[in-house]
């Protein structure tokens, strides 16, 4: 039996060496070739398994959506709603290297989601997905138009997760974690946002 080219170069292997680029030195950055060079592979092997730059675009942030949302799913439904909140969106935050990463990399793809319809229906199912569970919470709560609030609360998040990547000198970690937790307060006992 002839060994299949490439065998030892997965999808996923591609992907980690893009997100790695990415959060290194940009989105942009992440071409082909570096992506070669990060996973140690020829360039050959990307393009045996990504044709096209933007389907290793779209696979690399669909891979980075998908481990998002698994921290998001793993979270304990606790008891109470305002640490059930805190700690799914929390993920959402630069409070560890990890994360950081993610909200660079994160942010640099949901501005090239606003010209690419692949990559905006993988952000907008992502949101969608986050979005929802928020709801849930909140429902569960008795909050009242959950809906709106889980959208304010993840577009809290969200911008927090924006301004930390671009001033990291104007929200430290404290800042951040206190901002989140005021907010999540807010919803769960402010006025009815009608």
């Amino acid at each position: 039996m002839r060994t299949r080219p490439y065998v030892t170069t997965s999808p996923t292997r591609l992907a980690a060496a893009l997100l790695d680029v990415a959060a290194r030195n940009g989105l942009d950055a992440a071409s082909v070739r570096e992506v070669a060079n990060e996973a140690g592979v020829s360039i050959g092997a990307v393009q045996h398994h990504f044709p096209t730059k933007d389907e290793m675009l779209a696979y690399s942030f669909r891979t980075l959506s998908d481990r998002v949302l698994n921290r998001l799913t793993n979270v304990d439904p606790d008891i109470d709603p305002a640490r059930t909140l805190f700690s799914a969106l929390s993920q959402l935050l630069p409070l560890d290297e990890e994360r950081g990463s993610e909200v660079h990399v994160m942010s640099a793809f949901a501005v090239r989601a606003v010209t690419s319809p692949t990559l905006s229906a993988i952000r907008t199912a992502t949101l969608f997905t986050i979005r929802t569970g928020i709801a849930r919470v909140l429902i569960r709560a008795g909050t009242p138009d959950p809906e709106t609030r889980a959208a304010l609360l993840l577009s809290t998040a969200n911008g927090l997760a924006l301004d930390a990547a671009a001033s990291p000198e104007l929200y430290p970690r404290e800042y951040l974690t206190h901002a989140l937790h005021a907010q999540v307060q807010l919803v769960l006992d402010g006025a009815d946002a009608h």
